[in-house]
């Protein structure tokens, strides 16, 4: 027998299927150690044959399997293949997609503790003759015991001694054994709370269930979709399937699993980023042997290897952290249609705010649209009062609260309520800039301005991660006349500390949730202390239910509307909607403040009255009018290295044809452009970028021609990316 075998080779020269001969054992899916080269290597089996094209004595034989069990099943194999075509992705870096990465190389093991198994062949009685009499602790743990119940050997020897234990050991009262222990993430389980559902709710269930298709749940925030998620995935796993529920971020995990657990208990597993390789392993064996059926996660959870799958769920499904930007790119929504299709099985995309491309997806009937139109609990949306920050200029207020949001916030902690102020930028300050020469503190590394940190004193680059000591004066002219650039996180907490010393203020953002369960601890003492105040980036923008919140600021809602992307309008909908729909979920009425230097933009109109339909209705004609997604696709070829001119010199080689083919294919380019990326250089790499636009009907054959041009300029000392409609065009 031959076994096909990808080796765990990230390169495109191996990156092909290479013949075995197969050991007796060999199954479809395994991995396996083979020879290669002159050293031995990781490989996955993805089919087996009779025989080989080469002669056999030309093939090497697989040393052994690593695994006692099958990694790849056919659905997984055949969602490889399907990724390697849609994506044009290495056949290695899909199949690496599919187990956890602590187990490539041996990193992680199934963890094995020693217990002790109570075997009381007599009663205790008759055991007790077999011990001397004055052997206290022996006696004492026999009398400890109950029969067939398992121990650990820790526990035992902590409480009678290593001596009593060992010599009931040795006269058989006792059986060494090892047990598998699994790591299992930390999760505080809330009671399940019984709620009687809407009809909008029942009729959503129903609906979903009836029958294998993709349905958009687009429910206002506190419709109760999460309810809605949990009678769907409980009916599906009555049935004996599987189900998969996806959610943005992982400070979301915390909440939703706590939820999730009080319902189905251990049914439930999670897999994200954000667990030990321990965990994540561990988990992934749970998920893989049937001992969890409800899968929740961050987008790598789209791939966990549950087994009969009868539901997928992608909740907040406009969330762009759905669109993986790194190697290997792939859109989740893409990969849950595959699953779906390949299980005959219902894709809920689920939100409050749909991207405009699901929207009108489900118009065209492509997507089932199921609306839920009231909150779960009958409240009023909480009211949002649109703030003109010019005009607290014009009356002397310069700060950054306006008079209205400190009023509101004296008056939700003076009744012992909660609020949360969104900020979309962390750090104190977004850039230091020398008023005496205009000098701006960059990256050395990355076209970038370097973030203050007040807390730890330093300049940070959110690209690279690089830190620098913060300056007392210009490098450049020798100037103490330093600026603060735009207010961040650290910036607002510190000057609601100064208005409020005695009350508990919390920030949450990338940058104070990077060790494990900082999500969770955070999010725990805010909820258990009131009044106080949560200040956050889009961390806290969705998702989170919290009783006691009362009013939302946001303190610039302009920041996401002046991007240089089309999706800039749509994004700062999307937020201000997010964010607003945390206040006035429970018995209380909530309130939204929402500070703007461009208070007469279209966005905010919609957004304070909730207007998804109009909104979308305005932005699909502008899309359609100036050829954009979805009516266009977006391709965007990424070049970079350390070397400029390289960079610079292949992407001339990639554009040259390119551009032939936009001359043959004139009406169906709609733009095409070389040019660097708005940011020039992250991490030391110098970025340059062909951005194309062509109509949609055309957009998957030239897309082939771009991959098939792009395929033969490669080279190793640049990395080139092709990313379909990038979610992020910096």
């Amino acid at each position: 027998m031959i076994a096909e075998v990808i080796i765990d080779i990230a390169h495109s020269e191996v990156d092909k299927v290479f013949d075995y001969v197969a050991l007796p054992d060999t199954k479809k899916g395994q991995r396996v150690l083979v020879p290669f080269g002159n050293r031995n290597i990781e490989g996955y089996v993805i089919n087996l044959k009779d025989k080989s094209e080469l002669e056999n004595e030309k093939l090497k034989t697989i040393i052994k399997p690593l695994d006692n069990f099958i990694i790849l099943t056919d659905e997984l194999l055949k969602l490889s293949e399907y990724m390697q075509q849609k994506n044009h992705l290495k056949k290695v870096d899909t199949l690496r997609l599919f187990l956890p990465s602590g187990m490539r190389k041996g990193k992680v093991k199934e963890l094995l503790k020693t217990v002790y198994v109570a075997n009381l062949f007599k009663p205790k009685d008759e055991l007790m003759l077999l011990v001397r009499k004055n052997a206290i602790q022996q006696i004492n743990l026999i009398e400890f015991l109950e029969n067939e119940k398992v121990y650990k050997s820790s526990d035992l020897i902590q409480k009678f001694g290593a001596t009593a234990v060992n010599k009931l050991a040795n006269l058989g009262i006792l059986k060494k054994s090892n047990l598998k222990i699994y790591r299992k993430p930390q999760s505080n389980i809330k009671e399940d709370k019984k709620v009687i559902l809407t009809d909008e709710q029942n009729f959503a269930i129903k609906e979903i269930l009836c029958e294998p298709k993709i349905n958009l749940l687009f429910g206002v925030t506190g419709s109760g979709k999460t309810e809605v998620y949990m009678h769907c995935i409980d009916s599906v796993v009555k049935s004996g399937k599987s189900a998969i529920m996806l959610v943005p971020e992982i400070s979301l995990t915390p909440q939703i699993l706590s939820v999730f657990k009080a319902r189905f208990g251990d049914n439930v597993a999670i897999l994200h980023s954000g667990l030990s390789v321990g965990e994540r392993f561990d988990e992934w064996q749970r998920i893989r042997n049937g001992d969890a059926q409800i899968v929740i996660g961050a987008r790598s959870a789209i791939f966990a290897p549950v087994t009969n799958l009868g539901l997928i769920i992608i909740d907040e499904e406009h969330d762009s952290s759905y669109k993986s930007e790194s190697n290997p790119r792939f859109f989740t929504h893409n990969v849950a249609k595959f699953r779906g299709e390949y299980n005959k099985c219902p894709v809920v995309l689920g939100s409050a705010t749909p991207s405009i491309d699901s929207f009108w997806r489900a118009k065209n009937k492509e997507y089932k649209l199921i609306e839920l139109t009231k909150r779960a609990n009958n409240k009023q949306m909480p009211q949002i009062q649109i703030i003109d920050m010019c005009s607290e200029i014009s009356f002397g207020n310069t700060g950054m609260f306006s008079r209205q949001l400190l009023s509101d916030l004296k008056e939700c902690i003076e009744h012992k309520n909660q609020a949360i102020i969104f900020v979309n930028r962390r750090g104190f300050s977004s850039y230091i800039i020398c008023r005496e020469c205009g000098y701006i503190a960059k990256c050395e590394d990355c076209d970038a301005s370097l973030v203050y940190h007040k807390e730890e004193s330093e300049l940070k680059c959110h690209f690279c991660g690089k830190r620098y000591k913060a300056l007392t004066k210009c490098p450049n002219c020798g100037s103490e006349y330093i600026r603060m650039g735009a207010v961040g996180t650290e910036r607002v907490v510190e000057e609601l500390k100064r208005i409020f010393p005695n009350v508990k203020i919390l920030r949450m953002d990338v940058d104070n949730t990077r060790s494990k369960n900082a999500h969770s601890k955070i999010l725990e003492e805010f909820s258990s202390n009131a009044p106080s105040v949560l200040v956050g980036t889009q961390i806290i923008a969705k998702g989170h239910d919290f009783p006691n919140v009362t009013l939302v600021g946001i303190v610039d809602a302009d920041m996401s509307l002046h991007f240089s992307d089309f999706r800039s309008v749509e994004r700062t909908f999307q937020l201000v909607t997010q964010v607003a729909g945390r206040a006035g979920r429970a018995d209380k009425f909530g309130k939204v403040v929402l500070q703007t230097y461009c208070p007469k933009h279209y966005v905010y109109k919609y957004a304070a009255n909730y207007d998804y339909k109009s909104f979308f209705e305005k932005e699909i004609n502008l899309r359609e009018t100036t050829k954009f997604p979805p009516f266009a696709k977006i391709v965007r070829i990424l070049i970079s290295s350390e070397d400029e001119n390289l960079a610079k010199n292949i992407g001339s080689k990639i554009y040259l044809p390119i551009c032939q083919l936009e001359e043959k294919n004139k009406s169906d380019f709609l733009f095409c452009r070389a040019m660097k990326s708005p940011v020039a250089k992250i991490q030391r790499k110098f970025r340059f970028q062909i951005l194309m636009r062509f109509k949609q009907s055309v957009a998957d054959m030239l897309t082939d021609e771009i991959y098939k041009i792009v395929q033969k300029n490669t080279n190793p000392k640049a990395n080139i990316f092709i990313e379909d409609n990038p979610s992020n065009l910096s």
